[in-house]
């Protein structure tokens, strides 16, 4: 049975990274819901095209997956000529990749530092330089950067990840003030604890944070960012409980937001040490 094409559909594009899984997953279905075409970049290409198939069978809308590791530079020549030659000019642009991990800054390999920067933050920036000179030339364009409410705040045993946010949240407000009258707004999204495979990938289940915070939905979290992006909103905060959070910082000196950053993780470490003493006991 052929598809069904979508009633609403439209001829706003989008292009997603991050699409196979998490918020960048519920935001592909989000837009496809709307009846955007979507572009869905993530690198696994079997988990890629069965998401793709997914959402064409939900919404009847076009999709191109493209697996690509964002890590490596060559993939934005390979996304902008992949576009081109499909003919999809991208008119929405959603820099979702990214990822984290627990551990101390002297503790943990520069490679480990720098994969964090070159996914969280470099990834954005060449994909925003690829997409949105057109978005400009042509007086039409949306951007929608996943950043976090760890932006707002230094995160001890996560510096470089909360460091990476911190420039997505800042460089997204910039750009936004940089584009006025342009035709094209830029959004930061900036969600708290969401409940994705972001916490197994980084090692942090043991953290308060996944352990007693109230995940939010990640169709929520999608929801959010997709009703900001097209009202041309400059950050957007979901949950209540997230913006309190992020009101409450206003009142509090770095140094204290960092020791309490660092009280919230310390199950990490502790969870980290009695493994260790686990696995480096005699067996048998």
């Amino acid at each position: 049975m052929a598809t069904q094409r979508n009633e609403h559909a439209t001829t706003e594009r989008v292009l997603i990274t991050g699409a196979s899984s998490g918020i960048g997953l519920h935001l592909a279905h989000r837009f496809a819901a709307h009846g955007h075409p979507v572009c869905l970049v993530a690198p696994d290409a079997t988990e890629l095209e069965a998401v793709a198939t997914d959402i064409r069978k939900a919404h009847g809308v076009d999709v191109m997956p493209v697996a690509a590791d964002l890590e490596k530079k060559e993939a934005f020549a390979e996304l902008d000529t992949v576009t081109r030659l499909a003919g999809w000019s991208i008119d929405i642009l959603v820099n979702n990749a990214g990822h984290g991990f627990r551990g101390r800054y002297a503790e943990v390999p520069l490679s480990t530092h720098l994969s964090v920067l070159r996914l969280n933050v470099e990834a954005a920036m060449r994909a925003t330089s690829c997409f949105l000179p057109r978005m400009v030339k042509n007086r039409r364009g949306r951007v929608l950067n996943t950043a976090s409410i760890a932006g707002f705040e230094p995160g001890p045993g996560m510096a470089v990840y909360h460091a990476s946010k911190a420039f997505i949240l800042s460089w997204s407000e910039a750009l936004a003030t940089e584009l006025e009258g342009s035709g094209v707004t830029v959004t930061a999204l900036c969600p708290g604890p969401t409940d994705t495979d972001f916490f197994p990938k980084g090692d942090l289940q043991q953290s308060f944070a996944f352990q007693k915070a109230n995940l939010m939905d990640p169709e929520d979290v999608a929801h959010a960012g997709y009703d900001a992006v097209m009202a041309g909103e400059r950050v957007v905060v979901p949950g209540a409980a997230n913006k309190a959070l992020v009101f409450s910082r206003r009142f509090m000196s770095e140094h204290l937001q960092s020791r309490m950053n660092e009280k919230m993780y310390e199950d990490v470490d502790e969870a980290h040490r009695q493994r260790g003493e686990r696995e480096s006991a005699p067996k048998g």
